[in-house]
């Protein structure tokens, strides 16, 4: 049996590339592919190859490379020690964009019948940024601010406001971002065109105190110099896009004099095993990001804005080339 995954054979080439199947082994299933959700930011830093040599962007992509980890399937066939997955089951996991996927079953997260498939494809990206939430340490009344408003920045916003945050201002350069990100539950909406417009802005919000709170999300190393400035004495700021190269900062004025705290919060950072001390793993997110889902009580319809026939892969991938800022979340559909 032949399944079909989406490739970068090199940079700025997106193919179609086949592949065999084998036979799930005792504790694996396999998945045929409903839909995946496209993660922009990563993606396309693979395919344009916009990083730098000797990093650990460099170590990740190595073309050809298989994009995509936010999937959605049924399972078709189980191992034989298989006990709690059957087959039927709608499940997520962490696959490329392909037809089908050999799994471990304790991997995988059941989704619940009432979840539409292209709103689960979101799981990845929202255990990520609850992860990046918990480590932050967001809670009743802090102000925050978001820098890009691009999937994770909505979701950063979303989870903030529901962590209790107040104000919650988003900042970015694109108009039609900033609209969004006020249905995701920004209070207040910012353009990035004028930092010293920004950074007297967040002062007034804030009645003077600046934000607990600041969250990189651009990716740009360029923007975390200016971002950290929005951030009070003694604040955070949290790193939770996966910046693509170096940056300059003057430690001692940013960081040092007005003792702000920096933490990174890439998604590697769920604990892979539930503790007393730190129960959150990628999977126990995941379950949390279906129940609010499930239960009405988080809603993400608004987030989705293209949805491609997964042969056209490519066509997805020149849209977001051409002006990725039209774009936030990108499914990929493998059902006709």
């Amino acid at each position: 049996m032949k399944g079909f995954r989406v490739v970068f054979s090199k940079p700025m080439k997106v193919g179609i590339k086949a592949f065999e199947l084998r036979e799930p082994a005792e504790n694996e299933v396999l998945v045929k592919t409903k839909a995946t959700l496209i993660s922009t930011g990563t993606e396309l830093t693979a395919l344009t190859g916009d990083f730098p040599d000797q990093s650990a962007w460099s170590m990740y992509i190595k073309y050809p490379f298989a994009p995509g980890y936010s999937s959605i399937g049924e399972v078709i066939k189980c191992g034989s020690r298989v006990k709690d997955i059957s087959i039927g089951d709608i499940v997520a996991s962490t696959s490329h964009h392909a037809t089908h996927a050999l799994v471990r079953a304790d991997e995988l997260i059941k989704v619940p019948e009432n979840i539409k498939v292209e709103n689960a494809c979101f799981h990845t990206i929202a255990a990520g940024v609850m992860n990046s939430i918990r480590l932050a340490k967001v809670s009743l009344g802090e102000s925050v601010v978001i820098v890009g408003l691009g999937l994770l920045g909505q979701m950063a916003t979303i989870f903030s406001r529901m962590a209790g945050a107040y104000p919650v201002i988003a900042v970015d350069l694109s108009e039609n971002r900033l609209k969004i990100a006020e249905i995701s539950g920004a209070t207040h909406i910012l353009c990035a065109d004028d930092w010293d417009n920004v950074r007297e802005s967040v002062e007034r919000i804030t009645k003077n105190r600046m934000a607990d709170k600041v969250f990189e999300v651009t990716g740009n190393p360029e923007v975390i110099p200016k971002a950290i400035t929005l951030a009070k004495i003694m604040g955070y700021l949290i790193i939770l896009s996966s910046p693509r190269g170096k940056t300059i900062l003057d430690f001692h004025d940013e960081v040092n004099s007005l003792s702000r705290i920096i933490i990174g919060t890439h998604f590697s950072s769920q604990p892979v095993f539930e503790t007393p001390y730190n129960p959150w793993t990628r999977k126990r997110n995941t379950e949390l990001f279906f129940d609010l889902l499930s239960a009405g009580y988080l809603r993400i319809d608004h987030l989705i804005t293209h949805e491609y026939y997964w042969r056209d892969a490519e066509k997805a991938y020149e849209m977001l080339l051409e002006d990725r800022t039209k774009a936030l979340g990108v499914i990929l559909k493998f059902e006709e």
